[in-house]
């Protein structure tokens, strides 16, 4: 669609020009806006077919029907999601066999609640904040502080960073009501110091799910009732174990990227239980799960897929993503192009 502009014969027009080019606006619609505008019709062709040989123009317009097939694509995943029910069902299993968890919801990306898999963890008590408590109050931990300040604190973290007894902080918790403005997040690497060390022999392994995990291999997350982390995917696939309290999930299919409006790295821009419809129509047309963990539930949230995650009381968590499967994991990379070797520059 072309943009309603009356753009004079500049640097201004030249720009115009590029970008209707780009998003595939027929050649013959800008020479007749340029004659619209008063140019002659064949001083409008010439600027209309210099701008269409630049090569920046051409390489665009290349991008954009690249964009455009790959959307095109994305479309044909959602609708055959829809066709099969599963954007309207998110299954809870009960001790579910591993090689039944590979064939029908990890190869196929697809999310489940796991049910029965954590019985056996003393986790279940020994993570509980008193317990941590009684065990580790004395040990200094980092935390996310001041979040309430800023909408953007999950963008840039680092200025958030703080460091408190855990005794002092588990105290909050559990007296000062909900809240969204202090949380331990996998992004505090608790489980990496050495003086936490020890809750990790409350956690066993789950055969043919997940192997022996090490400590850069569980994430911890501990807040109070109502921390909230926006909209967004993560790199890789992963269980999202809930040992105490309850946590809310709002689950989106990774290939429904166009109704997120994912403007910033793996963040949305859309507030998942307020979204700005007027600002963000497309998003109405997302398929959501909403599911409630309950302590003792695992999710499987796969690579990619979107969720806003809100816990409805003082809540433990830990996330884990070394699954036992043979060779490395798939992730999705963020700005690979970034990361790509220039290409071999020769003469013309």
């Amino acid at each position: 669609m072309s943009h309603d502009l009356a753009p004079p014969r500049s640097r201004k027009q030249r720009a115009w020009l590029a970008e209707n080019l780009v998003q595939g606006v027929a050649p013959e619609r800008l020479v007749a806006r340029l004659e619209q505008l008063g140019l002659a019709p064949a001083e409008a062709r010439e600027e209309v077919e210099a701008a269409r040989r630049h090569p920046l123009v051409q390489q665009g317009a290349r991008n954009t029907r690249q964009l455009g097939e790959l959307l095109s694509l994305l479309q044909s995943y959602t609708a055959l999601h829809r066709q099969s029910g599963w954007h309207q069902r998110l299954e809870r299993r009960q001790n579910l066999p591993p090689h039944e968890f590979l064939e029908r919801y990890y190869f196929p990306n697809r999310p489940v609640v796991l049910q029965g898999m954590m019985n056996h963890w003393p986790a279940l008590e020994c993570w509980r904040p008193e317990r941590l408590t009684e065990r580790f109050g004395d040990v200094e931990v980092e935390i996310m502080s001041g979040r309430e300040t800023d909408p953007g604190h999950d963008i840039s973290p680092d200025r958030f960073r703080t460091r408190i007894r855990l005794g002092d902080f588990l105290h909050k918790l559990l007296t000062q009501g909900p809240s969204n403005d202090y949380y331990l997040t996998a992004r505090n690497f608790a489980l990496e110091r050495s003086e936490l060390r020890g809750m990790l022999d409350d956690v066993r392994p789950i055969p043919g799910y997940l192997r022996a995990p090490g400590p850069k291999d569980i994430r911890l997350w501990v807040g109070p009732a109502g921390t909230v982390t926006e909209l967004h995917h993560d790199l890789n696939g992963h269980l999202f174990c809930q040992v105490s309290g309850r946590k809310r999930f709002k689950l989106i299919p990774i290939f429904e990227i166009a109704s997120v409006y994912n403007q910033q790295r793996f963040w949305s821009a859309v507030d998942a239980l307020r979204p700005d419809l007027e600002r963000y129509p497309a998003y109405c047309e997302a398929d959501i799960l909403d599911v409630v963990l309950e302590p003792g539930e695992i999710l499987f949230l796969p690579v990619g897929w979107w969720h806003w995650v809100h816990a409805l009381d003082v809540s433990v968590s830990a996330t884990f993503s070394c699954f036992d499967l043979p060779g490395k994991l798939p992730s999705w990379r963020i700005h690979a192009s970034e990361q790509a070797d220039p290409t071999t520059l020769t003469s013309a």
